[in-house]
């Protein structure tokens, strides 16, 4: 059974960085795109950023130049570093697991918060 498995979020002034992690198991791994979202209070989910298994990233323009996304295969991990954090970016993040078909899997998310 797949598990995916967030870590990292925290409280945090504007300006600061974080770095989120996402252990994932049991699955193979290094074949999947892998994914970070966000969902903030009273809002929809949304899609942050995402790696392909040949190491190709891409990110939402909110977060494009301060958000970095990478994985380590042999660890079976996702990074998403997070740098000039402001308040909107508060949210809930959760990483995925992008399967060719059907719905991605999921993590239970960790809490980001930004604030002075």
């Amino acid at each position: 059974q797949v598990q995916l498995v967030e870590s990292g979020g925290g409280l945090v002034q504007p300006g600061g960085s974080l770095r989120l992690s996402c252990a994932v198991s049991g699955t193979v791994f290094d074949i999947y795109t892998m994914a970070w979202h966000r969902q903030a209070p009273g809002k929809a989910r949304e899609w942050v950023a995402s790696v392909d298994n040949t190491g190709y990233t891409n990110y939402a323009n909110s977060v494009k130049g301060r958000f970095t996304i990478s994985r380590d295969n042999a660890k079976m991990m996702v990074y998403l570093q997070m740098n000039s954090l402001q308040p909107e970016d508060t949210a809930v993040y959760y990483c995925s697991i992008r399967w060719p078909t059907g719905p991605d899997s999921w993590g239970q998310g960790t809490q980001v918060t930004v604030s002075s």
